[in-house]
């Protein structure tokens, strides 16, 4: 039996006013007891989300789940979607998307002052919410927005965060998937970060 818990993406509830110390992590929380045999699924398939306005690439069905958060700049909906494959021998054991919608006047694509300083602290908060290391951080675009990737070892080194983070005019969009350090180099992980298209 394995047992391990996924702590699973930080929210930086940055805007007018607000500091890295405001940093709130999402409740969301996983935890797996027992990963049954067999490969992992090859049946790829797109996700498509109206209301979020993207589609992507995943290899199993996506859950939906909408956490309403409390924050300096009001109360945000924080909706992630994500699938979690069952075989013991899977690439990654998660795959996720995440987003919400900051209120105008807070942050946007266009505040190119602010959005350094929100990618910094969101990427500082993400590694202590798991108490981490970070390995990679860089600038990172979709299309003509801003966004940022980083790589976070947890879990004494044995495991590895990936993610994208672009902040679309108002809507903060976040990609990770988690895998083994031993998996970390696996095809399916770009493919998923890699698929991300906006709907716009």
């Amino acid at each position: 039996m394995i047992k391990y818990a996924i702590f699973l993406l930080v929210l930086l509830c940055a805007g007018t006013g607000l500091h890295a110390s405001d940093t709130i992590p999402t409740p969301f929380i996983l935890k797996k007891t027992e990963l049954s045999s067999g490969a992992e699924r090859k049946n790829w398939r797109e996700y498509h989300s109206g209301e979020g306005r993207f589609r992507i690439l995943t290899p199993g069905d996506m859950q939906h789940k909408v956490d309403s958060i409390a924050t300096a700049v009001g109360l945000l909906a924080y909706h992630t979607f994500f699938f979690q494959p069952m075989e013991k021998d899977a690439d990654n054991l998660i795959y996720m998307l995440s987003y919400c919608d900051y209120p105008a006047g807070t942050v946007h694509s266009d505040s190119t002052e602010l959005l350094p300083d929100f990618f910094a602290a969101t990427v500082e908060s993400a590694v202590e919410a798991v108490d981490g290391k970070l390995i990679y951080a860089g600038n990172y675009r979709h299309k003509k927005y801003p966004g940022k990737i980083w790589r976070i070892e947890y879990l004494e080194g044995g495991a590895l965060i990936k993610t994208r983070a672009y902040m679309i005019e108002n809507r903060y969009y976040t990609l990770q998937t988690i895998t083994y350090k031993s998996k970390s180099l696996n095809a399916a992980s770009e493919k998923f970060l890699a698929s991300f298209e906006l709907l716009w």
